[in-house]
């Protein structure tokens, strides 16, 4: 059995293994999809657009 002060750390050990299982997973933000889709690779067009210019930009 697991008394007194080794109870009340494995309780605290519980609750930080739970809290940290939702770091890093995507929360839903309401989109389809589809509409998850678009916007990602709208993103992703900006992103490509701004590193060609940065690249074409002479030093």
């Amino acid at each position: 059995m697991i008394s007194g002060n080794q109870s009340e750390l494995a309780r605290q050990k519980n609750m930080k293994k739970q809290s940290d299982s939702g770091k890093g997973k995507r929360l839903d933000d309401g989109l389809s999809a589809a509409a998850r889709k678009q916007r990602d690779s709208e993103i992703m067009q900006q992103k490509h657009k701004k590193a060609n210019e940065k690249k074409e930009e002479p030093r």
